[in-house]
């Protein structure tokens, strides 16, 4: 089983650390007393993305570095004396990949590969991959267990496929020493707008109605604490080295579900509408995601720990705060 305790003083990389779960999991290393060194992308601002809402003495400890990961150069350097790496940088809006497919293969698939290249010459002891349950398409069988048929239904999906097949020859081919954890829907504090949940809560504060897209997908949302908690299964669970494991609650609700309960817990009532510019292509949307993470708590001992509700408060009360992150009148991509 995982056994937090052995990354006290490990030397560890979090690639992608500006991000949501990134952020998260880059506080929670900190606070198991890891060597934290966490790259940001490269920008002229020097801005460290969410680190900034991480407390003065938890950024005290932690080495931030900007760069890129299509580099590989870079790569080799960042890594090295590395003894594990998390690497969670990619381009992840869906939306988005529709009008920059390329950009997509860019940074998610060589972007793993330089991550993977690096670590077979420097020997890293372990690198976590980050897949997706986008990769599984929708659901031809539920729950969605690591051997469920992969389908590219959107550019996206197809670059997070592609990564995780790289990951997977390394370990084959080199016995590269990596592990890819496939997270389902993830939700929190600091989510940006382009997800869903933190769009419903920032327009039922400003706006008359709640403009989403297709309100029938059905998703299996985990906490993101839970999430990070299972990052750190990963890379600290023995004899794991090849696998592939699912991190999901088990359970699936609609989007107008949630946005159903988000306006109750909020005490708001407010139409909810379906906008045509949100949907995705009819072959490309993704009808129902729901895990089976028997391998998680199989092998790792892992399982979530935050309910819906008990999460959905703490990120009603995080958009609340930050009002001025969350654009309600746009359609963020």
């Amino acid at each position: 089983m995982a056994d937090i305790n052995s990354l006290t003083g490990r030397k560890v990389l979090v690639t992608g650390a500006g991000g949501f779960i990134g952020s998260h999991l880059t506080e929670a290393l900190v606070g198991a007393g890891a060597e934290v060194t966490a790259m940001v992308h490269y920008n002229s601002g020097s801005l460290i993305g969410n680190l900034a809402f991480l407390g003065r003495r938890t950024l005290s400890q932690i080495r931030v570095v900007s760069g890129s990961i299509e580099d590989g150069d870079f790569m080799m350097h960042v890594m090295k004396g590395q003894e594990t790496v998390f690497h969670l940088a990619a381009l992840i809006a869906i939306p988005y990949s529709y009008v920059a497919p390329r950009s997509y293969l860019r940074t998610n698939v060589e972007g793993t590969l330089n991550v993977l290249e690096a670590a077979r010459r420097l020997g890293t002891e372990r690198v976590i991959h980050t897949s997706t349950s986008e990769v599984y398409g929708t659901a031809l069988r539920t729950p969605i267990d690591e051997e469920h048929p992969l389908r590219g239904q959107s550019p996206y999906s197809a670059s997070k496929i592609g990564a995780d097949k790289i990951a997977e020859s390394y370990y084959r081919s080199f016995g590269t020493p990596v592990v890819t954890v496939r997270p389902f829907n993830t939700f929190g504090p600091r989510q940006s707008a382009r997800a869903f949940i933190p769009t419903i809560i920032s327009q039922a504060l400003v706006r008359d109605q709640i403009c989403l897209g297709s309100l029938t997908p059905e998703r299996d949302m985990t906490f993101v604490t839970d999430t990070a908690s299972g990052f750190i299964a990963a890379a600290t669970a023995p004899d794991i080295e090849g696998m592939t494991i699912n991190l999901g609650i088990g359970e699936t609700r609609s989007v107008s579900w949630f946005a159903e309960r988000l306006l109750n817990l909020m005490g708001i009532d407010k139409p909810i509408v379906q906008e045509q510019r949100r949907l995705r292509p009819e072959l490309s949307e993704v009808r129902k995601l729901v895990s089976d993470n028997s391998l998680a708590r199989k092998v790792m001992g892992w399982s979530p720990k935050v309910t819906i509700d008990e999460g959905l408060l703490q990120v009603i009360a995080f958009v609340e705060v930050n009002r001025d992150l969350f654009r309600a009148d746009e359609y963020v991509r």
